[in-house]
């Protein structure tokens, strides 16, 4: 269990809405699964984790000019913490 897999937490205003329902976002490498994300995100920030969702983001298609260059994609999961747990990650 690699802790350096879980990049960083998503921090917008869609994934702050999402916080209410005790749902939270984090950019993760792209060679992580849905399990070791769940073991990683669990003993890190000391929740039990319901459900984890995966989305994988497509890079997109950039030109300046007659260049022509792609952005890198990246993965993100979206983590249920249990009813009663919360994590200080989103502003208040």
């Amino acid at each position: 269990m690699d802790k350096f897999l879980i990049k960083k937490p998503i921090v917008t205003e869609k994934s702050t809405d999402l916080g209410a329902l005790n749902k939270y976002v984090f950019l993760v490498d792209e060679k992580i699964t849905k399990s070791e994300a769940k073991k990683v995100l669990e003993k890190i920030y000391n929740v039990q984790i319901l459900r984890t969702n995966v989305i994988n983001v497509k890079g997109k298609t950039r030109r300046l000019g007659n260049n022509v260059g792609i952005k890198p994609g990246y993965k993100k999961i979206i983590a249920t913490l249990a009813k009663g747990q919360k994590l200080d990650i989103l502003p208040q």
